[in-house]
């Protein structure tokens, strides 16, 4: 399928690795020209060599004036933003009588923050133009919370809230929002978790884990033209896990 996305400008979340490196690269082969973003410099330009960015802007999200520079790079590298993936790794985890004031500050800005501040920036000419993409990763834990990991739980949710009023608010303006929500996926995030791949494994219905590209084909095709009437939707990347209908 032919996504139409050819040479549309893409801005991709920590994406050195993992989750966001599998996106960034299906959009390149989609045509779309694309920066990634992490913390790492040196890691960004090895990744970009492989997937064949468009360039690289080094970021921690953590940082609120970090952000605001990197989408102000963005527009000078690219012009201007068509397709916005916002990503992070994930928080540290622990329960809530285990966190302290500065692991929640941090993770706010890292996963809340950061994408306002990004949706801030591009909406603008995303709304001149009529035409514009955004895509949340986040995670099955801020619709259905787990154990041990109170930081996720609580903050994705309040970005699935504010992927749906987003999609109300710009859909007149030809801006679709989403979110994509994983669950046991193929990184080397995952292999910081207690368990063997195995264990996870049997927590899924279909029986195995997901692997990064599958996810990043379902991302590419929301930035798609086809998925213009898609919008306002936090959608399962989980194998039948969730059990909320």
């Amino acid at each position: 399928m032919d996504l139409r996305i050819k040479d549309k400008r893409a801005l991709v979340f920590a994406s050195s690795q993992g989750l966001g490196k599998a996106i960034a690269q299906e959009l390149v082969a989609e045509g779309a020209r694309v920066l990634i973003s992490s913390r790492n410099p040196e890691k960004l330009a090895e990744t970009a060599a492989q997937v064949g960015a468009h360039g690289v802007i080094a970021c921690d999200l953590g940082d609120p004036t970090a952000v605001d520079d990197l989408m102000d790079q963005a527009r000078q590298k690219l012009g201007g933003v068509d397709i916005l993936v916002t990503n992070a790794g994930g928080p540290p985890l622990g329960k809530f009588a285990d966190l302290d004031d500065a692991q929640w500050h941090l993770s706010f800005q890292e996963l809340f923050m950061s994408v306002v501040q990004a949706t801030r920036a591009v909406r603008p000419l995303m709304a001149e133009q009529r035409w514009g993409r955004i895509v949340m990763v986040t995670s099955i834990a801020g619709k259905e919370p787990a154990m041990n990991l109170t930081l996720s739980n609580a903050l994705r949710a309040g970005v699935h809230g504010l992927m749906n009023t987003l999609s109300k608010e710009l859909g007149p303006d030809g801006i679709t929002v989403n979110a994509v929500l994983p669950t046991y996926t193929e990184t080397d995030r995952l292999k910081q978790f207690r368990g063997s791949f195995e264990t996870m494994a049997k927590q899924i219905p279909v029986g195995r884990l997901g692997q990064p590209e599958e996810m990043a084909k379902l991302v590419a095709y929301l930035c798609s033209d086809s998925a213009g009437f898609i919008s306002g939707q936090a959608i399962g990347f989980d194998g039948g896990s969730m059990h909320s209908v």
